[in-house]
């Protein structure tokens, strides 16, 4: 082996090591945020690997976002926070960890085991997860390619999340041939629905359909009950963030976030409304 061919070798060696991506062991070391699935690279996911449901089983009070029994591992966000501390120093309640899914934030409740984990619904190409602490100092991420062309993606995503715990709003969405979307009929004859009701705090809520049927679509939210409170528990306006993407992962995707002042259950807002254009 001439002098050329090892100066090859040892490179190759160099670059395979700096871009192996990091083991769960090394994650761990760096940082307490584990994201079990999905997991990164490639894939692509079919029928044969479970079921990949969309609405989750509500039974009241729907307290937290969990996984269905069986749900493929295709078709969900799961993971755990080590050492994760019941309470914040100052003794109040420990705020929620934000998930980000292809740079859309939201809240999401941890476990008191730290285990945390929700059914999604990803499209096809390039997606991203990422889990942050609620003081921002600590993060993991992971990224994946779904491989699988035919796989539907949302044409029409609406998230709703709030910043109070102890409090309930309901994301309602009219489409234009007058269906409606909200948590006592979540699933509709076009295609769109509502995953889940969540009744204790932060949501979040989203509603999408793979078809994006032409017209003018409302969003409202309805602020059900409980009632915002401060670290001190005194009461305090809770603020929905709504945010509606359309033709997500396509060429022409278009994103849009409303911020909504909530001050007393009973309050209904018209939080959005927007135009998918017919063709021409």
């Amino acid at each position: 082996m001439n002098r050329r061919t090892v100066s090859a070798v040892a490179l190759c060696a160099l670059v395979s090591m700096t871009l192996a991506p990091p083991t769960h062991a090394q994650q761990n070391a760096q940082s307490p945020i584990r994201i079990d699935t999905p997991q990164g690279g490639w894939r692509q996911s079919g029928l044969s690997q479970g079921a990949q449901d969309y609405l989750q089983t509500v039974q009241y009070p729907a307290s937290d976002v969990n996984t269905p029994e069986g749900q493929s591992r295709m078709a969900a966000i799961a993971g755990q926070i080590r050492d994760l501390p019941k309470t914040t120093e100052a003794g109040a309640p420990r705020k929620p960890y934000t998930l980000v899914v292809n740079g859309v934030a939201m809240p999401i409740k941890v476990g008191e085991d730290g285990h945390f984990s929700r059914p999604y619904s990803f499209g096809p190409g390039s997606n991203e997860v990422q889990m942050i602490s609620p003081d921002g100092s600590q993060h993991e991420s992971m990224q994946f390619y779904e491989a699988n062309a035919s796989k539907l993606r949302a044409r029409i995503r609406v998230v709703l999340a709030w910043n109070t715990d102890n409090t309930d709003l309901d994301l309602h969405v009219v489409t234009p041939d007058g269906q409606h979307a909200w948590y006592g009929h979540r699933d509709l004859n076009n295609g769109g629905a509502l995953d889940v009701d969540v009744t204790d705090g932060y949501g979040p809520e989203i509603f999408s359909t793979p078809v994006a049927l032409p017209g003018l679509y409302y969003v409202y939210v309805n602020y059900y009950g409980g009632f915002g409170a401060d670290a001190q528990g005194k009461p305090t306006v809770t603020v929905a963030r709504v945010t509606v993407i359309t033709d997500e992962g396509g060429l022409s995707e278009k994103r849009q976030t409303y911020v909504i002042p909530m001050r007393q259950p009973g309050e209904l807002v018209q939080a959005a409304r927007f135009v998918i254009p017919g063709r021409r």
